[in-house]
């Protein structure tokens, strides 16, 4: 619950994961609110990308929950997870576009499909996402014309033309040049500013404190400390953020 005693959008309850041998997750707790910014950082390994997939069912978790806007999605059944793209985008490390469709059809391909939209209204819709991300010209180029910037704004716009709920953001920019993380991470401002409520794994610990409510360091299967990015990144309280901390510090100078 939150302080005023609304439902978070996102209650993570004692979610574990576990790959065979390998306990990855060790149970997580968390609640997200409508409209908030989460960065999730920490070293490789300590089960980031992993707590995201789960938060969208593309990983089905070992045990806990997970409430989102008051159902339980693990209770949930392969249909009604089939469905959850409208409601949760995901934007990957990798951008994911079908390289034998243009960019436009990449857009409206879930509208129409998923959501069941005409054709005309789903090439408005993806036309105004695409000119809001800056690439409303690249809208009939194919995935291979564009830079890695480019495809992962349209990955991004794709994500948007369901109207989702929540955004899943998985490195973003970890495939990127660095002259691109830039264009990028401006959108996702945007979005932030917009008052889109987002969930960010990223090692971009600029953008973690610009833009972030909460920043949670992850390390070791387990959320080690969460806090406001100034009280995180300048006073971390547990023993393992403050190693984590140190190293990136010592790395940038």
């Amino acid at each position: 619950m939150t302080k005023n005693g609304e439902q978070a959008l996102i209650q993570v309850n004692d979610l574990k994961k576990i790959f065979g041998e390998n306990e990855v997750l060790k149970g997580i707790n968390g609640n997200i609110q409508t409209g908030q910014v989460i960065c999730v950082i920490g070293p490789s390994g300590s089960g980031k990308s992993t707590f995201l997939r789960c938060l969208n069912m593309l990983e089905q978790p070992t045990s806990g929950q997970i409430i989102f806007d008051g159902k339980d999605l693990t209770k949930f059944t392969h249909k009604e997870v089939a469905t959850l793209g409208e409601r949760i985008g995901m934007v990957f490390q990798s951008f994911n576009l079908f390289p034998n469709m243009t960019v436009l059809d990449n857009m409206k391909l879930a509208p129409k499909k998923v959501k069941h939209m005409m054709d005309q209204e789903a090439t408005e819709v993806s036309l105004k996402l695409l000119d809001r991300v800056g690439l409303k010209e690249k809208a009939n180029v194919y995935p291979s014309s564009l830079s890695g910037g480019q495809a992962q704004r349209v990955a991004m716009a794709r994500a948007l033309a369901m109207n989702p709920q929540v955004m899943l953001f998985d490195e973003p920019t970890s495939a990127l040049d660095p002259e691109m993380v830039g264009e990028v991470l401006e959108v996702m401002q945007e979005l932030a500013n917009e008052g889109m409520t987002m969930v960010v794994v990223t090692h971009e610990m600029g953008f973690a404190k610009k833009v972030a409510d909460e920043v949670w360091f992850m390390a070791d299967g387990y959320i080690q400390e969460k806090n406001t990015p100034d009280q995180l990144f300048d006073h971390p309280e547990n023993e393992r953020t403050k190693e984590f901390i140190n190293k990136i510090i010592n790395e940038d100078e």
